[in-house]
This record gives structure tokens, sequence and C-alpha cells, in this order.
């Protein structure tokens, strides 16, 4: 038996209790676990709950984009130098985008925090992220290593 498997802690109801990395985590479930749990920087996230959020928030970006340009295409002009000014419609579009990035970035730092955790790390790692380049890259490779046992020291089991 894995780790995972063996780490599962389920209440009586079959559901992993919210304190609990959900190993394994469908899509939906993920995407709950990150709202209900919108600034919570302790306990852990397990890997399924990272990157499936990290999916959804990629395309939730990719449909925002693709609406600002479509938006600021229409009405655009070009001036006597060539240069392309977008219509008023990307106006729109950079308000959603706004506001999607202050809705989630709160609970993107305290995921990353969870997931540090899962894989035995400080929270306050996360901090290595503001070294350009490199510091990014840690923190994909840190995302991407497995959960480690020694993580449990993390978590923070709700009152029975």
């Amino acid at each position: 038996m894995s780790y995972a498997q063996q780490d599962q802690h389920v209440t009586p109801a079959g559901a992993v209790p919210l304190w609990a990395p959900y190993y394994g985590a469908p899509i939906g479930e993920a995407a709950k676990r990150f709202f209900k749990k919108y600034a919570t920087f302790t306990g852990r996230a397990s890997r399924s709950e990272y990157w499936w959020w990290a999916l959804i928030s990629g395309v939730v970006s990719i449909v925002l984009n693709i609406i600002m340009t479509a938006a600021g295409a229409a009405g655009a002009t070009t001036n006597d130098a060539g240069a392309t000014a977008p219509g008023p419609g990307s106006f729109i579009g950079v308000i959603l985008l706004v506001l999607w990035g202050l809705a989630v970035i709160v609970p993107s730092l305290a995921l990353v925090v969870r997931r540090l955790h899962d894989v035995n790390f400080s929270g306050w790692l996360i901090l290595i992220g503001l070294v350009p380049f490199i510091g990014g890259l840690a923190l994909l490779v840190f995302m991407i290593l497995p959960s480690k046992p020694e993580g449990q020291r993390f978590d923070i089991p709700a009152a029975a």
C-alpha cells in the first residue's frame, strides 16, 4: 500500500476531511477545496489538488485573454505610423482579468504553501519564487515532487 493510500483519512461518510490532503482528487472536488480553503495556509494539499487547480486557472486565464483580444479587436484603430490601438472593448477584458487575478491570488498562494507542506518543506519557501526565473523553476520542481510522510507534521486535524 502506498503512502497516499495509507494517509488518506476518511470520514465515516466517505469524504476526505477538509484538513487532510485529498490524494487522487477529481477536478470538481479540487476546485471546491480550493475555494473552501480560501486563505488556509496550514495543512497540506496533494498533487492532484494543486495540478487540477493549475489547469482550471490556466483555462480561465486563456479564455479571459481571448475575450480581451476579441473585444479589443472590435473598434481597433491604426494611426499614421502603423501602430494599432485596441478598441474600447478591451477595457472590459482587462477588468475581467484583474478581477480574476484579485479573486484567486490569496487562495493560490495558500495552495502553494499547502503543497510545499505536503512535500515536507516550510511554506516560507514560497518566497523563492521572488528570485527571477530560477525561483519559479524551483517552485515548479517542488510542485511536481511526490508527497512525503514527514509532511504530516503540518496537519492540524479538526476537533472531533
